[in-house]
């Protein structure tokens, strides 16, 4: 990177643009960042970076095809789609497109990276590889998934002997083909309908996904579900890295009868994905099986906010897809108590004729509380009969207390849709 000239498509205001922009500047970069939104818009950023901000050439309020075709590398925010006409315009004057997650790939000093994706499960699965990794005394570490830590703020605090494993979601895969990079061990954990705004179609979100292993070599490992529908469109892409299907017999001596029926069908297919991460990486079958007992809690995913002898009260604010919430229903139906609903929010372009057949199966009309938005109007109209529905997450949270009284009750917040996350204060508020 020294005295590349490099321009960074897209500054932001969550913090990674401000990482990447450090982390060029520290490489000897001459760095250029542009950006659509106005210096008054950035400005959190921007004082983020005052101490180098002479090293920065801004190009703010704007994009220029000068810019693009002036610059050897372009590395572009996430949020930047492959398809972008600057980026397309870039690429066909043969210049080095990258993303955080690619630069992450080529500087960081890790020998080792586990990279997870998917639709359902990659945060979950993420944590526990890190966790059963670290309980068999390796030296693992998650990067990336905490908003305060951007990917490229953390990469020097690795060294050789850390195994990276790291979530990567569609957004940051789209580019890894290009860029010719791949991790040692990579875990797909699903595919179903998401982010079609961005990819268009289903198959086109599943290539992007494909990316996370298109440049795996033979000595590497591809991990998918052997009942996933999408896995054999994944095998006639024909990957060179020894493919692995996940399954109990593997684990002599786990019961996964049992451990499905305490956490579910889909947490035990997460373990064993995670299992046979590690075990991949040379992990004994007796630490994972002993890691079990200690699995963390993931936040935000079917996470137990609230429980007495008579209710239960789960946030699972991540759900913010139909499957992912008849998920939690299959997990929480047949349990002895009353299920109610929390769910809504607003429409990412998704199906939910199959969410609405096990709503109904599940739930009595009067324990489902839709909270307003554009994805609630197809939840009402795949519902059919008429459903409680509030313009305010409080007042639903409110409806399912009075609901939940005199009764063996679980509360389920799963929202099917895009949410905000402010549940479990409504817990503590409650409570």
């Amino acid at each position: 990177m020294k005295n590349k000239k490099v321009l960074m498509m897209g500054l932001g205001i969550l913090g990674g643009g401000v990482a990447t922009a450090r982390f060029l500047v520290g490489k000897g970069a001459e760095l250029t960042v542009t950006d659509l939104k106005s210096e008054d818009y950035l400005k959190t950023s921007l004082d983020l970076l005052k101490d180098i901000s002479s090293q920065i050439k801004f190009v703010l309020g704007e994009h220029r095809e000068e810019d693009f075709l002036n610059n050897e590398i372009i590395v572009i925010n996430p949020d930047v789609p492959a398809d972008n006409k600057f980026v397309k315009l870039a690429r066909e004057n043969g210049k080095q497109i990258e993303n955080e997650l690619t630069l992450f790939y080529k500087f960081s000093p890790c020998q080792t990276v586990v990279g997870i994706t998917g639709t359902r499960g990659k945060t979950t699965t993420t944590n526990w590889i890190n966790h059963i990794l670290n309980s068999a005394g390796r030296k693992a570490r998650v990067l990336g998934n905490d908003p305060k830590k951007p990917l490229l703020s953390e990469i020097n605090e690795c060294d050789a002997e850390t195994i990276a494993v790291i979530e990567q979601p569609s957004f940051l895969l789209e580019i890894m083909d290009i860029s010719a990079v791949s991790p040692h061990v990579a875990v797909v954990t699903n595919i179903f309908q998401d982010h079609l705004s961005r990819h268009k179609t289903m198959k086109g979100y599943a290539l992007a996904k494909a990316n996370i292993f298109k440049k795996q070599k033979a000595g590497d490992f591809l991990i998918l579900d052997p009942e996933d529908e999408w896995t054999q469109f994944f095998l006639n892409l024909s990957p060179k890295a020894k493919v692995v299907y996940p399954s109990v017999d593997a684990l002599s001596g786990f019961d996964g009868a049992s451990f499905a029926k305490e956490y579910g069908r889909h947490s035990l297919k997460n373990f064993l994905l995670s299992a046979h991460a590690c075990l991949v990486l040379g992990v004994s079958v007796e630490d994972i099986i002993k890691s079990a007992e200690t699995l963390p809690q993931i936040k935000w995913r079917q996470e137990i906010v609230f429980e007495n002898e008579r209710l239960q009260i789960y946030n699972d604010t991540a759900a913010c897809s139909p499957e992912a919430t008849m998920v939690a229903l299959e997990r929480f139906s047949g349990k002895d108590r009353k299920l109610i609903l929390i769910s809504g929010g607003t429409d990412r372009e998704l199906d939910f004729r199959e969410w609405g057949v096990m709503v109904k199966k599940y739930l009595e009309p009067e324990n489902i509380i839709l909270l307003s938005g554009t994805a609630t109007e197809k939840m009402k109209k795949e519902l059919g009969s008429k459903v409680e529905e509030h313009d305010i997450l409080e007042e639903c949270f409110k409806s399912a207390l009075e609901k939940a009284k005199g009764n063996n009750a679980i509360i389920l917040f799963s929202p099917s849709s895009k949410s905000f996350e402010k549940f479990n204060k409504l817990v503590e508020e409650a409570f």
